[in-house]
């Protein structure tokens, strides 16, 4: 099959699976059936499927993955307050790095919101329908929603990382609090002391609770900053840290406090 053929492939083998939707033409527009593609991924429950649909879908993830390009965490350049922290802004699902950090929701099983801009939703996308399954499995054996400020880990399947680490983020709805802060502080611990305890020694953060959850930007930063800086004096196993950042306006804030 060719990429376009996999892509019309996937689709079908998806619409056939949801009654209410059989019955769908499939768009002649690579745009919009990337799209439709995409919306059947993150509204799809997790349930098994069958192997071969997995083959087709490893294959042309993994080509989209490569069209887009990847980026070497080895080759990013180190900031000169702290030769273990990276500043890079790019899209977190192209870096080769070992684990990247997930923003995720307490269900944890990623974002149901067809084509939605959050990281939980792209991320989930570009790793494939194993994802959510990986991160069902966890949460069913767990009996409970993921508390705030814990971490979970799971393979990455077909994005060019490892591993990702899902984390729940505080979620500021008013005035910022203490325990708002304490919370998120302990997002950024927990993610590190996973990675260690795994053997990993390259990680990269998103920009936890700043997007859906509304924490403050640049106090978000701070406690980013600061945590990891901590961690990393205490705890000599991690050899590098990004800090990923997607808006210019967290790239400034970032460069400040990294020099």
């Amino acid at each position: 099959m060719t990429h376009s053929e996999k892509r019309r492939y996937l689709i079908k083998e998806l619409l056939s699976e949801m009654p209410q939707y059989r019955s769908m033409e499939i768009p002649d527009d690579t745009e919009e059936q990337k799209r439709l593609l995409r919306s059947l991924m993150n509204i799809r429950a997790p349930r098994p499927i069958g192997k071969g649909f997995l083959k087709v879908q490893d294959e042309y993830l993994s080509a989209e993955v490569e069209e887009k390009g990847i980026t070497d965490s080895d080759a990013l350049p180190a900031s000169p307050v702290n030769h273990k922290l990276i500043l890079w802004r790019g899209d977190i699902t192209t870096l080769k790095i070992d684990a990247i950090v997930n923003a995720a929701n307490r269900a944890l099983r990623g974002c149901f919101v067809p084509c939605h801009s959050c990281v939980d939703n792209i991320i989930h996308s570009v790793s494939g329908i194993q994802l959510r399954l990986a991160c069902d499995e966890l949460m069913t054996e767990q009996g409970y929603d993921e508390p705030t400020g814990k971490a979970k880990i799971t393979p990455a399947f077909n994005l060019p990382c490892s591993y990702v680490l899902h984390t729940v983020g505080p979620i500021v709805a008013g005035i910022l609090t203490k325990k708002h802060c304490e919370q998120l502080a302990d997002c950024y611990k927990s993610c590190l002391e996973l990675a260690s305890d795994k053997g990993l020694k390259s990680i990269a953060f998103c920009c936890i609770s700043t997007g859906e959850f509304h924490f403050p930007q640049e106090k978000a930063a701070e406690i980013a900053v600061q945590t990891v800086a901590r961690f990393l004096q205490a705890d000599q196993r991690l050899e590098k840290v990004v800090f990923n950042v997607f808006k210019e306006e967290d790239y400034d804030i970032y460069k400040k406090l990294l020099g």
